[in-house]
């Protein structure tokens, strides 16, 4: 709503358009900051520059924190940093990224989450995946997914690439230098692949030289900066939130060890990470989903 109605009183050129607009901005806006409480939203290519500067200006205001929409336009991108914006979603579309681009970006604590699973101009991360894992044959997928979404998604793909068509790893060495500066950077999958799809987006984050130290640091507590909730999740400190996941393997060792998930801690229950079946403070099975009999359809311990 707020690109059409600002072109329309544009155009009519009454006096005191910038005050009328700003003001709209802030009204539209204020339905998400005061009626669903939320703390973040996405600005998603809205209008001209002057009408960004609008939407973080009544962000600012409201005490909400805007992110942005990458749209393959590097131009743009650098506008919206240079304007305040606080998120970057998806990679910057070019390569390689020089040294300026890469201090202006760390030094100005914009945070970069490329989502390289849907990587911009080359074969998406999450193909090269697909082709070279046995996705349909994971048992943990198999069990918290209906069969009809895993098949339709992992058992016949639209292309296959050799290794040196895909650019995600490209990405990934502006990704590493960024972190490197002290930049903020974070891990989304996009949606893709729900279990398996936060794993590949940090191994590719990292393909491009990362440390595998650095890597998980963006996938925890850079990542909760990001966002403003260092606070709270990200670390294993005294007075945060103590919700742990246990693994079988040390990821410092091979980055790939973080899919070796064996229990996850949540609100003081520990969960064998296979089934969700509580195992401690009691001993509670997972109910069976609806779709399969298979796996939980409530995790105990959450929603009872």
């Amino acid at each position: 709503m707020i690109p059409e109605f600002i072109v329309q009183i544009q155009v009519w050129g009454i006096g005191d358009i910038s005050w009328k607009v700003s003001e709209h901005t802030k009204d539209v806006l204020k339905q998400y900051s005061d009626y669903f409480d939320t703390k973040t939203i996405k600005m998603y290519l809205v209008g001209n520059r002057q009408q960004r500067q609008w939407v973080i200006e009544a962000c600012k205001e409201l005490k909400l924190m805007p992110t942005t929409e990458g749209g393959l336009d590097f131009k743009l991108n650098m506008t919206q940093l240079i304007d305040g914006y606080p998120g970057h979603e998806h990679s910057l579309p070019i390569y390689p990224i020089y040294e300026d681009v890469v201090k202006t970006i760390a030094e100005s604590k914009m945070a970069v989450t490329p989502t390289l699973l849907v990587s911009y101009g080359g074969p998406w991360a999450e193909n090269y995946y697909y082709s070279r894992e046995n996705v349909w044959g994971d048992e943990k997928l198999q069990h918290f997914t209906p069969y009809k979404e895993l098949a339709s998604k992992s058992r016949r793909r639209p292309g296959w690439f050799m290794d040196e068509e895909h650019i995600f790893k490209k990405h990934a060495e502006f990704m590493t230098s960024l972190v490197e500066a002290g930049g903020l950077a974070g891990i989304g999958s996009h949606g893709q692949l729900q279990g398996l799809g936060f794993h590949w987006e940090l191994w590719s984050v990292a393909s491009g030289g990362m440390k595998p130290m650095d890597a998980l640091k963006v996938a925890t507590i850079i990542g909760a900066e990001a966002i403003g909730l260092d606070g709270d999740p990200g670390s294993l400190e005294s007075g945060k939130l103590a919700d742990i996941v246990i693994l079988d393997k040390n990821p410092l060792e091979d980055l790939r060890n973080t899919n070796t998930v064996s229990h996850v801690i949540k609100n003081g229950k520990v969960y064998e990470a296979g089934t969700l079946d509580v195992v401690w403070p009691k001993e509670i099975k997972a109910e069976p989903f609806e779709w399969n009999n298979k796996g939980p359809v409530n995790v105990p311990g959450i929603d009872e």
